[in-house]
């Protein structure tokens, strides 16, 4: 089951956390989530899944950035969020898929007990200007069935900014 805005906003402060939170981003059955200022591209057209990538920052402008079709695009949100008891997803807003942009190209999907900012992969089928502090995403809360063991990977964990594939970590094991 989704969780209700009403039930997220009476589960803030214990097993949801939304830092800063505002009531006017609650909507029936979810949250919306604002673009940080701040967005990352990879340095190579190239990656290597078995190797750090490199990428460099962008800032996002009072007046607005003009994103360019076929370019991966790592963002974060404004929030800060945290999760205990349930799955939290992420999705695009209606009206931005409408616009042709992507916020994640497969990663919508959290775990039990992630604690950070959410990375977007932000990808653009028209160029499009973007603008800080947008509301770019909403989040929605899943009730989970069963015992489970809560979310303790190294690699996203605990965040403090964008984060880049730390795909290759999976390869040191």
């Amino acid at each position: 089951m989704i969780l209700s805005g009403l039930e997220i906003k009476d589960k803030l402060g214990s097993d949801i956390v939304i830092e800063p939170y505002d009531d006017s981003r609650l909507n029936p059955n979810s949250y919306n989530l604002r673009l940080h200022h701040e967005l990352l591209v990879y340095d190579n057209n190239e990656l290597d899944m078995k190797k750090p990538n490199t990428a460099s920052p962008l800032i996002i402008p009072e007046e607005g950035l003009l994103l360019e079709t076929g370019k991966l695009y790592l963002g974060r949100t404004i929030e800060y969020t945290e999760s205990h008891n349930y799955v939290p997803m992420l999705e695009g807003r209606s009206s931005i898929g409408r616009l042709g942009l992507f916020v994640h190209v497969t990663a919508g999907f959290g775990d039990v007990g992630f604690c950070g900012y959410w990375t977007l992969e932000i990808f653009c089928v028209h160029p499009i200007r973007v603008y800080p502090g947008v509301e770019i995403c909403q989040i929605f809360y899943h009730t989970i069935e069963g015992e489970y063991s809560t979310y303790k990977s190294g690699k996203y964990q605990n965040n403090k900014g964008i984060q880049p594939s730390l795909l290759y970590k999976d390869f040191e094991k």
